[in-house]
């Protein structure tokens, strides 16, 4: 539990590229509870945070911005190719980004439950962070399917951005939660489901 300074529980949900953690987070935002998109942040972090940026030119040369806008193919091209890119990028923005949604913890834990979308919890070690963590799974290629359409990536670029991630049996361990989200899945029966386990929780805790 991680919990000590508020009065509310902290929820990761997590998963890999294309396994519909975002869909489960819109969900869950039906029901009434802020969410904290760590990848949307990251973004907003990467454009408009000036050290931030100092640092990430450092790191990819001044090509990482053209015309003072993020050069995301250059990154994601390079980062994705090089593990210990992607770390040093990681160790760059995850710091910001973790700072901002202890923030949002603070804004909005009158609700009880707060809830953070991130795609590498378990990776980082940043799961233990959390009260509890959520996991979105799906079948391997149902996500590669999804993420060629959403991001318009041939299945080789997908599958290099896959490798940078656990495989699922490797993180189900680890959650308190997992949701399988097939294509057959009734979703939010499953999700009000575990919020309800979390409201009970809560309230056991005070």
């Amino acid at each position: 539990m991680n919990s000590k300074a508020t009065s509310c529980f902290k929820i990761g949900v997590t998963g890999g590229i294309g396994s519909g953690k975002s869909t489960v987070c819109k969900y869950i935002e039906q029901l009434g509870y802020p969410v904290f998109y760590s990848d949307q942040e990251a973004k907003k972090i990467i454009s408009n945070d000036r050290e931030v940026k100092e640092k990430i030119v450092a790191l990819f040369g001044t090509v990482a911005y053209e015309g003072g806008q993020l050069n995301r193919s250059h990154l994601a091209n390079n980062a994705f190719a090089n593990p210990e890119l992607l770390n040093k990028l990681n160790s760059i923005i995850h710091p910001a980004v973790r700072e901002a949604f202890e923030s949002f913890v603070i804004a909005n834990c009158s609700q009880k439950l707060v809830f953070n979308e991130a795609a590498i919890l378990f990776e980082t070690g940043a799961h233990k962070n959390f009260d509890f963590n959520i996991l979105v799974v799906a079948p391997k290629d149902l996500r590669i399917s999804r993420i060629m359409e959403r991001d318009n990536l041939d299945e080789h670029q997908v599958e290099s951005r896959m490798k940078n991630q656990w495989e699922d049996e490797d993180k189900i361990p680890l959650a308190d939660y997992v949701i399988y989200n097939s294509q057959n899945m009734d979703l939010s029966t499953e999700i009000k489901k575990i919020v309800s386990t979390l409201e009970a929780k809560i309230g056991q805790k005070k």
